[in-house]
This record gives structure tokens, C-alpha cells and sequence, in this order.
């Protein structure tokens, strides 16, 4: 039996959505989302890589409490913090280290939910000089317009737009869209999920030098330096929050389209 040290029984905390035991050689290496000592794509949320638990489980297995859990911050809410283990995390990745590199880059976000939202509320912490945001929901952006984002409902690609393009809509034609807005040696972040081929403008894109990147996200490497700034105070991720339902309710509230529901028990 391992005993637990970071963590103990009643304490809030983040979990990742990929299982990682923190000590092969590729959680050594940051990532997490590539453990060997688990079956590949082991997470939560879908039965790939073993049963760890569902979207909606009373009980998930957490098999290396240790190096997966994260302690929650005190005074940070966790019905605004919900997507820490993922989507919040995720969208800190997808420009942080970017605009760290290349301060007050411009930024293109092309989305169609929380992913793209909580992007324009961080890229605007951390000093990106233009943030525009794609979206053809209006209420999208109206938020993303609240984190300082100009917005569009639909965009022709914007030549040598951008040094910064972030796709989060699953559609190879907004990914091109994306690539085809960048600066020389621009940089491209898709979070990925198309699930039906299309072309990108692979010429174009070597004529003007970018850099695509695809892939899941490695959350627990940096889910820290993500609750960082989350205490900061300046950024608001509880804005994304578009409805706190009771759990009991969750069968029948599910199937409504919402932009980014938070479950939570009544007693919680």
C-alpha cells in the first residue's frame, strides 16, 4: 500500500484528465498525457486505455494520488476552477509559453466555446497586443468582447495577421483559416478532434514559415503555474460558467446545449 503524502481525505483538488503515474520517463519529461505505465490514452471521461472512471462518475480511480492530484488554492472557487484539470490548463498551454517568447504578440482565436474564451481571457493577462476572437455564436462573443477580445462572426484568412493563431472548432476549414492568418514563422495551437479530412494550404504555409501544433494536452505539467494565475487576479474564468445545475438534475439538464455547465452536489 503507498501511502499518500500531498494530499489528504477532504481536501479540494484538480485532477488531470489523463492518468499519470509521474515517475516513467515521459512524465519526467512533462508528459503526462503519454504515461508508459498506463495503457495509451488511459483518461477519464471515455472508456479508452482502461475503466478510470466517466464524464459524470460518484467515483473515479486515482492510482498515483501523489504525482495526478493538485490541491485547489484557498480562495479559488471550484465551480469557476471545474475545467482546471483540462480545458482551463489547456487553454494557459496554448498561449503562455508563446506570449512569453514573443511579448505583446497578436492573437487570432478561432473557436466555438470555452476553450477559445478562457484563450482570450488569458491571452489578455499576459500582454497580447490584439486579440480576435471568430465565433458565429453572439453570446460567445459578447464574452470574449467582456475579456477585451474584438470579435467576428465569421473571417476570411488575414494575411500575415497574426503571430499567434489558436483553433478550437474541430473543422479542417477553420484550421486553415487559422494557418492562413499568420506572421513569418507564426505560430499555430489546434486542440485538435477533426474528425473529417480537409486541406490546408501546405504551400502557403511554407512560403511563410509556421508552425503547427496538434496534440492533447500534457494539463498536469503545468496545472500549477495555471492555478498561479487563476489567484492572480487577473483573469476570471468563473465568467465562462454558464450554468450551476444540481447533480440530481444532471440526466435530465445534460442533453441542453450550454456553454460551459458546472454540476455540483447540494450538499457541496
Amino acid at each position: 500500500m503507498t501511502t499518500v503524502t500531498t494530499v489528504s481525505p477532504g481536501d479540494l483538488v484538480v485532477v488531470p484528465w489523463s492518468i499519470n503515474c509521474g515517475t516513467c520517463d515521459n512524465c519526467r519529461a512533462g508528459l503526462t498525457a503519454h504515461c508508459t505505465s498506463v495503457p495509451h490514452m488511459a483518461m477519464y471521461g471515455a472508456p479508452i486505455g482502461g475503466s478510470w472512471g466517466g464524464l459524470f462518475s460518484d467515483l473515479v480511480r486515482v492510482p498515483w494520488a501523489d504525482a495526478m492530484l493538485v490541491p485547489l488554492p484557498a480562495g479559488l472557487d471550484p465551480v469557476a476552477m471545474a475545467s482546471a484539470g483540462d480545458n482551463w490548463s489547456l487553454s494557459w498551454r496554448l498561449v503562455a509559453p508563446h506570449l512569453r517568447n514573443r511579448p505583446g504578440a497578436r492573437v487570432l482565436v478561432v473557436a466555438r466555446g470555452s476553450i477559445g474564451l478562457y484563450v482570450c481571457d488569458i491571452a489578455r493577462a499576459l500582454g497580447a497586443s490584439d486579440i480576435l476572437y471568430v465565433d458565429p455564436d453572439p453570446e460567445h462573443r459578447k464574452l470574449a468582447e467582456g475579456y477585451g477580445a474584438r470579435t467576428a462572426e465569421t473571417l476570411e484568412a488575414v494575411r500575415h495577421g497574426f503571430d499567434l493563431a489558436v483553433e478550437a472548432t474541430g473543422r479542417v476549414d477553420q484550421l486553415a483559416l487559422a494557418v492562413g492568418s499568420l506572421a513569418p514563422e507564426g505560430m499555430c495551437e489546434s486542440v485538435g478532434n477533426h474528425f473529417r479530412p480537409g486541406e490546408l494550404p501546405l504551400l502557403d504555409m511554407y512560403l511563410t514559415g509556421v508552425t503547427l501544433r496538434i496534440a492533447r494536452d500534457n494539463v498536469r505539467a503545468h496545472i500549477p503555474d495555471t492555478l498561479d494565475l487563476a489567484r492572480s487576479g487577473q483573469v476570471d474564468p468563473a465568467r465562462v460558467v454558464s450554468h450551476v445545475l444540481d447533480w440530481e438534475h444532471l440526466p435530465d439538464a445534460l442533453p441542453e446545449k450550454h456553454l460551459k455547465p458546472v454540476f455540483v452536489r447540494g450538499d457541496a
